[in-house]
């Protein structure tokens, strides 16, 4: 029987889903999105993970095992994602020569961000790692650690972003503005399950915890260095940005890390 907190976990993951489809709510209301502000928002979000994940997952990790199992760990989970990369290898996303692309092309944009969705979710999961031992926010009964608190942010903050990056080309082919919605929520599906499956097997085996911490920390770190910035500076490039958008991409980086210094603060 699914227990009170494993339904909270997939409640996040599903709530990170569903805040991925907010990326696409612009197109409701306008044609297309500032460049620069795009290029600022991957930054935002990758200033947030890349917080988390140092100063979330790396120092919790610490706190429950050594530094060799986190080391372990975090280097587990960039391998995973490198796997990921290579599955999907050979396929980029560029959304401004989507013109002429085709409907199979579209299906593997919105394939390559579900891949890269799982790790995500795994990290989610293993934020929650305490729930209900001890935490500092209390919901539905069950006090909820700080990291969970800033994991989901963090990852609901970066799928903004990913959302757009589905809605561009499907909205190039005419594609209804709540289809858009839907594909990218679907792209998101996996980071529900990836927490849950996350979840049980961090509480059900405790010892594996700090590579849990460490696995975590090395698949954001990864994404957001491998993925996501240069995504970004993609995208500053293909908008003719100058510097390929380097300033508005530290501007959102710097954005993202001055939101999480009093967040921890706050939480000491």
């Amino acid at each position: 029987m699914i227990g009170p907190e494993l339904v909270l976990v997939l409640s996040a993951g599903v709530f990170t889903a569903v805040v991925c489809g907010f990326g696409t709510l612009p197109f409701f209301f306008v044609d297309e999105i500032g460049d620069r502000l795009t290029v600022v928002l991957w930054g935002f979000a990758g200033g947030v993970m890349l917080f988390a994940s140092v100063f979330g997952f790396v120092f919790e990790g610490l706190g429950e095992g050594t530094l060799w199992q986190v080391g372990v760990g975090l280097v587990i989970g960039v391998l995973l994602v490198v796997l990921a990369d290579r599955v999907i290898t050979g396929y980029e996303f560029a959304p401004r020569e989507m013109a002429q692309a085709d409907f199979q092309k579209l299906v593997l944009i919105v394939g390559v961000l579900t891949v890269h969705s799982f790790p995500e979710g795994v990290a989610l999961g293993v934020a929650f790692a305490d729930l209900g031992i001890e935490g500092d926010l209390i919901v539905g009964g069950l006090a909820v650690p700080a990291l969970a608190i800033f994991i989901t942010v963090a990852i609901s903050v970066q799928n903004i972003p990913e959302g757009l990056a589905v809605a561009i080309p499907l909205k190039t082919f005419g594609v209804p503005n709540w289809q858009i919605f839907g594909w990218a929520v679907f792209s998101s599906i996996p980071q529900p399950i990836g927490a849950g499956i996350a979840y049980v097997f961090v509480t059900w085996a405790r010892e594996f915890l700090p590579y849990g911490f460490g696995f975590a920390a090395g698949a954001m770190i990864y994404l957001v260095l491998h993925d996501i910035f240069p995504d970004a500076l993609e995208h500053g490039e293909n908008a003719g940005l100058p510097g390929r958008g380097r300033r508005e991409l530290a501007i959102g980086v710097v954005l993202g890390v001055v939101l999480m210094i009093p967040v921890i603060l706050l939480t000491e």
